[in-house]
This record gives C-alpha cells, structure tokens and sequence, in this order.
C-alpha cells in the first residue's frame, strides 16, 4: 500500500507523512500544520483562488490594484488605486502578474497565503 504525501506548510515539498522533517527545506514536520497532498494546495482559507486569474488581472488591470482585491489584500489594493496616476502600480501590477504566472501553484499558495484552485 503506497504511503499518504503530504505537503511541507514551510516550502510546499510533497514529501512522506511519515517523515520528521522536510528533505526539501529540513524543517520539522512535528510544528508545521501539514496540508494533505490530495486535498489540493492549502493556504489560510477563504475561497479558492486561481493564480493564472491574479497573474492576468496583474497584466491587465494590475495598476488598480484589481489582482490585490482578487487575492484578498485589500489594503494594498487601496494603495495601489490611491497612487494609480503614478503608472508605478502599473508597472508593479505587471511585475506580479509575471511572477504569479511562472510560480508553481504550491510557491504561489505559500508566499500569497490563499488556498489554491487546481486548473
């Protein structure tokens, strides 16, 4: 009978329940919350998101800060529409929409804290 995986809640390493620390990362398994690996990507809750979706609202629309209010941020999604007329939203907006692209969606779930929609 195969072993249950699970995800490392430090680096998102699909890694042995039974293992005492990450071989991707080394951290103990005894103080991380681990996320099932069948149960898809885990974040800290909420609605599950899809990072193509927060990549291409940040491509597009990322100067009003849309793909922060997509991810549940919505104080910086305030401040990127309170400084849309510099363009320097925009060009960030763009930056992130690049960056949430190219991530694999465990990197996207740990470092954006969202619960991730599998495509």
């Amino acid at each position: 009978m195969a072993a249950e995986t699970v995800f490392c809640r430090a680096c998102g390493h699909n890694m042995s329940a039974q293992a005492e620390a990450c071989p991707q990362c080394g951290h103990p398994t005894s103080t991380l919350p681990l996320a099932p690996a069948s149960a898809g990507i885990v974040g800290a809750g909420g609605p599950p998101k899809s990072r193509v979706v927060a990549g291409v609202l940040g491509l597009l629309i990322g100067g009003f800060g849309v793909h922060k209010f997509y991810l549940g941020k919505v104080g910086l999604g305030i401040v990127y529409i309170l400084f849309f007329w510099t363009f320097v939203p925009a060009i960030i907006g763009f930056i992130e929409g690049i960056i949430y692209l190219v991530q694999s969606d465990e990197e996207f779930s740990y470092k954006q804290g969202v619960t991730v929609q599998r495509s």
